[in-house]
């Protein structure tokens, strides 16, 4: 123990134990106390197993370390961890994370047979011919015509948009979400964007400053540009 300071901190909660570390000490003093912890605080119930969600702070754990940690706790009484939350990611997972929410500017055009695919949000400065596809895992701009493929939001965000100078795609995907067509009757739509709609459950074209309203996250494209 760090002086007086506790090292482990024991709350009770609605969805079972929340075991708070401190992020200061070495591994093993942590180890230490959560042995002395679990002994003191025993939970005597045999017809029930509760959850524990552990708290690491700014401590980042090795997966044998974390994985010793589990069997501690699990062994010792009836406990099952829900969650193990760091304040620290690997490298690896930040630089995933950094190409996530960059947004990548690509200033071609996208013609017959060709596909660009990006992580992040594309901000494409040109057209997409009919044939030719984007793709994004965020959301899809295009300064240009989109009269191909355009999938926004591919690994699975419904957050996700598409939007065009001028819109008469082929095809719109959204997440699992399809649009073959957009729902007008024109050759065509200036400065619209498509965007899933959460009681009709399909994706419907917009105008852009509508959908802004609907998802507020948009405007982070802007800072996100300027700031990179």
């Amino acid at each position: 123990m760090i002086g007086n300071k506790q090292i482990i901190t024991i709350k009770g909660t609605r969805e079972g134990l929340s075991l708070h570390m401190d992020d200061a000490c070495s591994f093993e003093e942590l180890l230490e106390e959560l042995e002395a912890k679990l002994a003191a605080n025993r939970i005597d119930s045999a017809d029930q197993i509760v959850g524990v969600h552990i708290q690491l702070g700014n401590r980042y754990l090795e997966k044998e370390q974390e994985e010793l940690l589990r069997r501690m706790i699990t062994s010792k009484q009836r406990l099952r961890i829900e969650s193990v939350h760091s304040e620290v990611i690997t490298k690896q997972a930040a630089i995933e994370w950094k190409e996530e929410a960059e947004v990548k500017a690509v200033s071609r055009v996208v013609r017959s047979g060709q596909v660009l695919e990006v992580k992040g949000d594309l901000l494409l400065l040109g057209d997409v011919n009919p044939g030719g596809c984007v793709t994004a895992t965020g959301n899809i701009f295009v300064m240009g015509n989109l009269l191909g493929i355009a999938h926004a939001g591919k690994d699975g965000d419904t957050d996700a948009v598409i939007a065009a100078s001028y819109m008469n795609p082929t095809q719109l995907r959204i997440a699992g979400y399809i649009s073959r067509a957009p729902d007008h009757e024109t050759d065509g739509v200036y400065m619209e964007c498509g965007h899933i709609d959460d009681e009709q459950q399909k994706i419907i074209i917009d105008r852009l400053q509508a959908v802004v309203r609907k998802r507020p996250g948009i405007s982070s494209f802007e800072r996100r540009m300027l700031n990179g």
